[in-house]
């Protein structure tokens, strides 16, 4: 069985003490960093299969870390936030972050939506266990190599964006609600995951769209929900 390896980032060590004994208890291997730097530094160094990434702190912040990190990895993000207003989620949400948590935080779900994180980016399974290849007119997913392309171009997705992807375009033409988006890929019931869905959709839209204003695969059917176009 293999070890799963988390980076904690938070300038509070206490909370990466206390965080640390949580995830030592499911057998993970836990690496800490202080702040934004020393995260960066650490990434060069070690394997890591999920970051848990507070928003606040010195030298350099969750927010720009994230934004750094994804330049060239797309390992888990989650994001830890002494706040509890939207803004500072769908910041990180935008720059690539793949779920929040608010502090303070009940150890259960944390350890939770850690565990959630890592089955999808390890395993990254599919909804009906076929692997295949589907082609949109021009937009390719291919479920073996876990890959999406735009006419032949690789298109680099976080986690959660491939599970978007993949599940609208494995039922391409189907409409999906944003409830039924965020059960589905997050595996947890919908709850207050508007912002959430929506700041992913926006997100794949820039990468797969030559005008994500005006999109050719992924589009919305207001009042309704999201499809992809078949």
């Amino acid at each position: 069985m293999n070890t799963y390896v988390v980076l904690v980032v938070d300038d509070d060590k206490e909370i990466r003490d206390g965080i640390e004994i949580y995830l030592k208890n499911e057998g993970m291997k836990v690496l800490k960093a202080q702040d934004g730097v020393e995260a960066l530094e650490c990434l060069t160094e070690n394997k890591v299969h999920l970051i848990l990434l507070d928003i606040m702190m010195p030298k350099m912040d969750g927010i720009t870390a994230t934004f750094k990190i994804r330049e060239q990895k797309n390992i888990p993000i989650i994001m830890l936030s002494a706040k509890s207003e939207d803004t500072d989620k769908i910041l990180g949400l935008q720059v690539g972050a793949d779920d929040y948590i608010t502090k303070p935080f009940n150890p259960l779900e944390l350890i939770a939506r850690v565990k959630s994180q890592l089955r999808r980016y390890v395993t990254l399974g599919t909804f009906e266990g076929i692997n295949k290849t589907i082609d949109l007119n021009g937009l390719t997913l291919d479920q073996a190599a876990k890959e999406v392309a735009v006419n032949g171009d690789p298109v680099k997705l976080t986690p959660i964006e491939y599970k978007i992807v993949e599940l609208l375009m494995v039922n391409a033409g189907r409409v999906f609600s944003i409830s039924d988006i965020y059960e589905k890929v997050w595996n947890e019931p919908n709850f207050n995951a508007e912002n959430t869905v929506a700041v992913h959709i926006r997100k794949i839209r820039e990468k797969i769209e030559i005008d994500p204003k005006n999109p050719r695969y992924l589009k919305v059917v207001w009042g309704i929900g999201y499809k992809m176009e078949k």
